[in-house]
């Protein structure tokens, strides 16, 4: 991983719409400057400023140049919504080392033990475990730590780990093929419980 510990998710998000329009943009072969152009002229993501859609853009592109693959990008612009989400999800933890550790550790690990039940208590000895470890997350606010709590729940949401924001059971997820390849041929094998897969 050669990403650092950040608390961008506060305003990052799952950003699914977002990154598959940059996705689809790169794919067609645009440069980033038009891309941006594009985004800001035609506001394609609906934001109300052009800084945010500047700021969001600059997240997407980090995101995508995360994953490290052209195939996973094309993917992420063509497959189907659930395929895409996962590869989205995959490119969250590429770059943000919070998604990576709480994807891995908290979530990997109750596939590979089949422990399904998930609460706000996995995502508080989470962070409380963080905070021991790591100078910087331990200055963060509650209030940074919240809504970092809540987009991970969100983007379990999007991506068929929990029903709902109030679900208390993991549901029992399958990879999709494109990606598992991708990450074996990333050498990324310690997100692959992460996604259920133990092959």
């Amino acid at each position: 991983m050669t990403y650092d510990y950040n608390g961008g998710l506060t305003r990052e998000q799952f950003l699914f719409f977002e990154i598959r329009i940059v996705a689809k943009l790169l794919s067609e072969g645009l440069p980033r400057e038009e891309i941006l152009k594009k985004l800001t002229e035609e506001n394609l993501f609906q934001f109300p400023t052009e800084r945010m859609i500047s700021s969001i853009a600059t997240a997407c592109f980090k995101r995508i140049d995360a994953l490290g693959s052209e195939t996973l990008i094309y993917r992420l612009a063509n497959s189907p919504a659930e395929v895409a989400k996962q590869i989205n999800l995959y490119a969250m933890m590429k770059y943000n080392k919070i998604v990576w550790d709480f994807m891995t550790t908290v979530v990997g690990e109750k596939f590979r033990t089949q422990d399904f039940e998930f609460s706000k208590k996995d995502l508080n000895i989470f962070f409380v475990r963080l905070q021991e470890q790591n100078d910087a997350i331990a200055t963060w606010s509650d209030s940074t730590i919240s809504k970092i709590k809540q987009v991970l729940t969100k983007s379990l949401v999007e991506c068929g780990y929990l029903d709902t924001t109030r679900s208390t059971q993991l549901n029992n997820i399958s990879i999709e093929p494109d990606l598992e390849d991708e990450i074996r041929t990333n050498g990324d094998f310690a997100a692959l419980p992460a996604f259920n897969c133990f092959r």
